[in-house]
């Protein structure tokens, strides 16, 4: 295999490879990963040494064993659930920087760059990370597996918590305080969408409605009724078949951020949301097409 283009920093570089040498089951989509420099870096380098963080099991303590109590939050968020993405850092919900991944390469060799690209605009070491938040779905397969590999890899090696976010909730939370119903719509492929529909609760926070609903995009239009703001981002694909009577959000809101991204889960993980790192994984709107052949086989 080719080496890629950007080749990765090395302090990343070595949190890969050390997660890829020394807890292969916790992180299976870096193992099962197809394309980009993780793969050609696990299999042409040696193993670095286990850091001396880790016990003697070569397993990290329990967060709050390895982290003193600190009087802020720093939060370094991912947002990958399209071909390309966007990193944002926060303290406390407040945004500090916020990056666009480049449009012309893919996640996985715009990613490990670009969170050393916004560490260094904040002069932040990667420890001074406290909480890693990622978009867990539904979105690209590829997209989802790389950001949320990527997130678990960067929390594990400098024993920051992980939290992962819905994308629908992502898109919900920025949408202005004037909408009181909103259906937020991500493409899922085949002549099909992702759907959730959000309404007012009484202390005026845009709230679910619903779970993610698959349908087929004819029915998510039949079914919008007057007066639904919409947002997502097939929406380039579809504002201009919108039913009577609905509108969508300003276009600059149809795409998840990652300041979106930092800012929900600053809330949910002060709220006392927590994720386990090892049981963290993609939020797919459907089995991926290898999948669906496999079961189809077995079926058969």
């Amino acid at each position: 295999m080719a080496p890629p283009r950007h080749p990765p920093p090395p302090r990343l570089l070595s949190t890969y490879l050390t997660l890829q040498f020394s807890c292969p089951l916790a992180f299976p989509a870096l193992n099962s990963h197809s394309e980009g420099w993780l793969v050609h870096t696990a299999t042409a380098a040696k193993p670095p040494p286990v850091p001396s963080r880790l016990n003697v099991a070569g397993r990290l303590p329990p967060p709050a064993q390895r982290r003193t109590s600190r009087p802020r939050l720093n939060i370094l968020a991912l947002e990958t659930t399209e071909k390309t993405g966007s990193l944002a850092a926060a303290r406390d919900g407040r945004l500090l920087a916020e990056i666009a991944l480049p449009s012309d390469q893919r996640s996985a060799q715009s990613l490990a760059p670009g969170i050393q690209t916004l560490l260094g605009q904040l002069t932040w070491a990667p420890d001074d990370v406290d909480l890693v938040a990622v978009t867990v779905g539904p979105g690209s397969f590829t997209g989802l597996r790389i950001g949320i590999a990527t997130a678990k890899a960067f929390a594990y090696a400098v024993g920051a918590d992980v939290l992962g976010v819905d994308t629908h909730e992502t898109l919900a939370l920025v949408c202005p305080a004037a909408v009181n119903r909103l259906s937020t719509v991500i493409d899922a492929q085949r002549g099909q969408v992702v759907t959730r529909q959000f309404a007012r609760d009484a202390a005026g926070a845009l709230a679910p409605q619903t779970e993610s609903e698959l349908v087929d995009v004819d029915a998510w239009l039949d079914g919008l009724t007057p007066d639904t703001y919409v947002t997502g981002p097939i929406l380039r694909r579809l504002v201009d078949r919108l039913p009577d009577g609905v509108s969508s959000l300003p276009n600059e809101l149809w795409h998840p951020s990652a300041a979106a991204v930092a800012q929900l889960a600053y809330q949910q993980y002060t709220a006392g949301r927590r994720d386990d790192l090892c049981q963290l994984v993609p939020v797919y709107s459907r089995p991926s097409a290898a999948e669906e052949k496999r079961r189809a086989q077995a079926g058969g």
